[in-house]
C-alpha cells in the first residue's frame, strides 16, 4: 500500500536517483521533469515515469494528480494490446495547456536574440520587431467602425485572437467600456526587459479599435493579468 504521501525524503526508492529526496531537488524541478517526460515520451504510465525519474509510486501520483487537476495532463486509452488479466495500466500525456508550462524555457534565448537585435539595429529594430509580432496575432481582425457596438465586437475578436495565441484572453464589460484581460503571457519574462512588446500591443489595439485604449496592468510588471480598458465612447486615435 502506498498510503498517504509522506515527507519528500520518503518518496524515493533506495538505490534510485532519488529525484524527490530532501535536499536533492525541489518539487518544481521534479514537476518540470515529469512534464518534460510526458511531452517527449507520452503516453506513458506512472510506473514508466517512476522508473525514468527515480520516483516512488506515491511520488509519481502526487505530481500527476496536480497536473491532472490543473488540466496540464490527461489520461488516455492505451493502444497497447492487453496481456493477461486485470485492468490495463493508465497512460498519461501532456495537454495543450501543459505545453504552455514550457513557454518560458526559451526566455534566455529570446532575450539574447533581442539584445543582439538592439545592438545591431537600435531601439527602432526592437520596436519594429514588436510591431510585426503583434500584427501576426491580430492580422485577421478588421478595424472597427465608429460605433460602440462594433468596437465591442472587435474587442471580443481581438481577445479571441490572443487566446488562440496562448494568452488565455477574455473580455468583460466595465462601466461604459470593455476590458480585454490576458490571464497568461507566454513572453512576460522577456517583456520585463523589453517593454516595447507591451507597447506594441497597446498601439495595435488602438489602431484596430479606433479609440484610446489604456493598459491598466501587465503581467510583466508583476500584476496577475494583463488588462486593457477599451472605452466604448469612440474618439479618433492620435496620428501614428
Amino acid at each position: 500500500m502506498d498510503g498517504a504521501a509522506g515527507p519528500v525524503a520518503g518518496d524515493a526508492r533506495p538505490g534510485t536517483a532519488g529525484a524527490e529526496r530532501s535536499g536533492s531537488t525541489h518539487d518544481g524541478d521534479t514537476r518540470a521533469a515529469v512534464v518534460e517526460l510526458l511531452l517527449q515520451e507520452g503516453p506513458v504510465t506512472a510506473g514508466e515515469i517512476g522508473a525514468r525519474l527515480g520516483l516512488s509510486a506515491a511520488g509519481v501520483r502526487r505530481h500527476l494528480d496536480a497536473l491532472l487537476d490543473a488540466g496540464e495532463a490527461r489520461e488516455v486509452t492505451s493502444r497497447t494490446r492487453r496481456r493477461g488479466r486485470g485492468r490495463p495500466a493508465k497512460h498519461f500525456q501532456i495537454t495543450a495547456q501543459g505545453r504552455r508550462r514550457l513557454g518560458h524555457a526559451y526566455d534566455d534565448l529570446a532575450g539574447a536574440a533581442l539584445r543582439q537585435l538592439r545592438e545591431v539595429g537600435g531601439d527602432a529594430a526592437i520596436e519594429e520587431f514588436a510591431r510585426r509580432r503583434v500584427q501576426s496575432i491580430v492580422s485577421s481582425v478588421p478595424r472597427a467602425r465608429a460605433d460602440a457596438s462594433d468596437v465591442a465586437d472587435k474587442a471580443e475578436a481581438v481577445a479571441t485572437a490572443f487566446n488562440d495565441a496562448g494568452f488565455a484572453a477574455s473580455t468583460r464589460p466595465v462601466g461604459h467600456g470593455v476590458q480585454i484581460c490576458q490571464h497568461h503571457c507566454p513572453v512576460s519574462h522577456v517583456a520585463e526587459e523589453f517593454p516595447e512588446l507591451c507597447e506594441a500591443e497597446r498601439a495595435a489595439l488602438t489602431e484596430i479599435l479606433g479609440t484610446h485604449v489604456q493598459q491598466l496592468a501587465t503581467i510583466a510588471n508583476g500584476d496577475v493579468a494583463c488588462t486593457t480598458h477599451v472605452p466604448l465612447a469612440v474618439h479618433p486615435p492620435p496620428p501614428r
